[in-house]
């Protein structure tokens, strides 16, 4: 039986600009946004949150324009330290509301590591936004892997004013992983997040699991910080 570990993590948001999302302005037909947090919706979902222990400078642009035609580019993670690698995730799609109530989003995120280009890879993306919740999937196809997501936000419906989010991902790996008895040529992951603001502070509650253990776990390459259970309490505060 698993045995999920426990982290506290207080991460410490630095951007001389403004808090997430604030900075905003128009520019002719175009919204530009400016933030330590991915602004579009659908891409918010699947853009890879900062982990605990990477370096806490992250943030990106949004531009959209009236039509529902939007591009940006968010880089979670700054590579300042020698542990970490800079990584810059470049999106761009369509979003088109059918009313107040409800929409959808398609597009495509392109993942870019400058210092190790031939980790870049895509990931297509759509989804559903119905009384401010997002349902949504994508799908990337690498040269050495498949991964396909299904992802839920709850923040429409926040009982006690706390947000749920969930992600699961199935992973094929293009050439099977040797292990201890044997290769492994797929596996999933999944997460479930519990958010909630508390006095100008963020607190997410996390928790990750796979479907690898014990000696399997050597083949893990997933979405996860760690292949086994993993509960992480995570406090994040942004200054100006």
């Amino acid at each position: 039986m698993l045995k999920p570990c426990i982290f506290l993590v207080s991460t410490l948001v630095a951007c001389p600009l403004a808090e997430a999302q604030i900075f905003q302005r128009e520019l002719g037909d175009f919204d530009l946004k400016l933030g330590t947090t991915p602004s579009r919706s659908m891409a918010q979902g699947l853009v890879k949150p900062t982990s605990p222990g990477s370096d806490s400078f992250h943030g990106g642009l949004d531009l959209s324009h009236d039509s529902g035609l939007y591009f940006g580019q968010f880089s979670p993670n700054m590579g300042l330290s020698s542990a970490s690698t800079l990584e810059v995730d470049s999106y761009m799609g369509f979003k088109h509301p059918f009313d107040q109530t409800l929409g959808y989003e398609v597009g495509l995120i392109h993942y870019s590591y400058p210092k190790l280009s031939p980790l870049d890879s895509q990931e297509f993306y759509g989804g559903l936004n119905l009384l401010g919740n997002r349902f949504g999937a994508s799908f990337s196809n690498d040269p050495d892997r498949q991964d396909s997501t299904l992802f839920a936000d709850l923040g429409g419906t926040q009982p006690f004013g706390i947000g749920v989010s969930m992600k699961y991902t199935t992973h094929q790996l293009g050439t099977p992983a040797s292990v201890d008895g044997g290769t492994i040529s797929s596996f999933s992951d999944w997460s479930v997040q519990f958010s909630r603001a508390w006095k100008g502070i963020d607190l997410d509650l996390i928790y990750s699991d796979s479907s690898l253990s014990g000696g399997d776990c050597s083949a893990y390459s997933g979405h996860n910080s760690q292949c086994d259970g993993l509960l992480t309490l995570k406090a994040v505060r942004s200054f100006y």
